[in-house]
């Protein structure tokens, strides 16, 4: 996530990855000729945003389509800005980058993608449920899961602090090149080793405040308790026993971060690796490459690996971006030719590759691309970031309830507040109050 005190544009980019498979070709038709306008996410990896247009060119190229791009920064909230402002003129782009929930806030906007999702899926394998909570209204696909800017937010752990002052050889846990052997890292483990770090004085740097990064990781400890606060049917469930559980779990170990979590947001836990004072913070790659170019001895220390099993399973926050088509593009069968073309694997593998594995491909037999493996120092520290062996669940905070009733959760950062709310010595069932009055107020709108 974007960290206010560097430039993302300075994160460092990784080797070239290459895969073999060619892009299908384009069928011109009557409707299909002239030009092709796309709106992507502006990547803050140097060579990540030419990695996707040389990929772009080749296939236009090919396909003699005049194409025009446009990278959309985030910061400021530009891309979401873009996306409501082209749904409300029913004009701009052909294709646009949207991130997480906002392909269902526009879903009677974009067009389907019934007719390519299944041939994507058939050559890369399934997609993992986030993706169809948020790419799919009903049997209606409404874009492509994009590899560019989809990322996991899993914890990233100092080894030696772990080991040290926990007793935890991480990497054991989860080697390199092979399959977790992580049974024993529950939130039991959890629990212990962040109150261990805690008395050590380095603590897990893990934010409760009302910014993605905290949201994000409340959200996977809620679900591996199986505590929902809105069910799939839409059914408000604050009062029940899995969300006292996992409430009453995270405000005891909430007690070891460090006392300012509150007030976080999403640069705080960068900061906290890179400055040396924790033991492990929630986040993708981009605090430790940030940490490899200015406290390289700290990188050194680092691993990259799942989460802590809970009751209900071990669940990992997972922040996909689609590429969506506008029901008002004026040249869909080139828009959804060139999507096929981004998504084969030797265009997702460039794209791996030049983001220095911070991006994360939704189809399962593109999890294994050897930039994962080869990345560090130290060396295979991103391994297990992509989920090569299927170890966890990978889940967005506030799932399952319908995605707009979930957005809404989400934003308003109700999970954190409400941990914070006991946390600060509310009572339980007064705080439960509370959060069941907030979300009757998200059915009701």
């Amino acid at each position: 996530m974007r960290r206010p005190t560097f430039d993302r544009r300075q994160f460092l980019a990784a080797s070239t990855a290459m895969a073999t498979t060619l892009a299908a070709p384009f069928v011109r038709d009557a409707n299909a000729a002239g030009k092709l306008s796309i709106g992507f996410w502006d990547h803050w990896v140097p060579g990540a945003n030419a990695a996707c247009t040389s990929v772009v060119q080749e296939w236009a190229a090919k396909e003699r389509v005049e194409v025009t791009i446009d990278y959309i920064p985030s910061q400021g909230n530009k891309n979401l800005l873009t996306i409501a402002a082209e749904a409300q003129a029913k004009s701009g782009h052909d294709i646009l980058a949207m991130p997480t929930w906002w392909p269902h806030a526009h879903a009677d906007q974009v067009e389907s993608c019934n007719d390519i999702m299944p041939q994507l899926i058939a050559q890369n394998g399934a997609v993992n449920g986030t993706v169809q909570y948020l790419g799919k209204l009903g049997d209606k696909w409404l874009g492509v899961p994009a590899t560019i800017g989809s990322q996991i937010k899993g914890p990233c752990t100092r080894i030696d602090l772990l080991k040290q002052h926990a007793g935890i050889d991480i990497q054991a846990l989860y080697p390199a090149g092979a399959a977790p052997k992580a049974d024993s890292w529950n939130m039991e483990t959890y629990l212990k080793a962040a109150e261990a770090c805690h008395k050590a004085g380095v603590p897990f740097g893990v934010g409760l405040g009302e910014t993605t990064d905290s949201v994000d990781t409340a959200g996977a400890f809620f679900q591996s308790f199986g505590a929902e606060l809105v069910n799939a049917k839409g059914e408000l469930t604050v009062k029940t026993d899995a969300v006292r559980q996992a409430l009453e779990y995270l405000v005891k170990v909430a007690k070891f971060y460090p006392a300012d979590a509150p007030a976080w947001d999403d640069g705080s836990n960068n900061r906290w690796l890179v400055s040396g004072r924790g033991a492990l913070i929630m986040n993708p790659p981009s605090a430790w490459a940030v940490a490899k170019r200015d406290a390289p001895q700290i990188a050194q220390q680092c691993w990259t690996h799942g989460m802590p099993a809970g009751p209900k399973g071990r669940f990992a926050p997972f922040l996909p971006y689609f590429w969506n088509i506008w029901s008002f593009s004026q040249n869909k069968p080139a828009a959804k030719s060139l999507l096929v073309a981004l998504s084969q694997p030797a265009a997702v593998a460039k794209f791996v590759a030049a983001s220095g594995g911070y991006d994360i491909p939704a189809f399962e037999k593109l999890t294994t691309l050897k930039t994962w493996a080869e990345e560090g120092p130290p060396v295979g520290t991103l391994y297990h970031y992509p989920n090569p062996h299927n170890h966890q669940t990978l889940s967005i905070a506030a799932s399952p309830a319908p995605p707009k009733i979930a957005q809404q959760i989400y934003s308003q950062a109700t999970l954190t507040k409400m941990i914070v709310r006991h946390l600060q010595g509310e009572p339980m069932e007064r705080t439960l109050s509370w959060v069941e009055s907030e979300v009757e107020g998200f059915l009701r709108g």
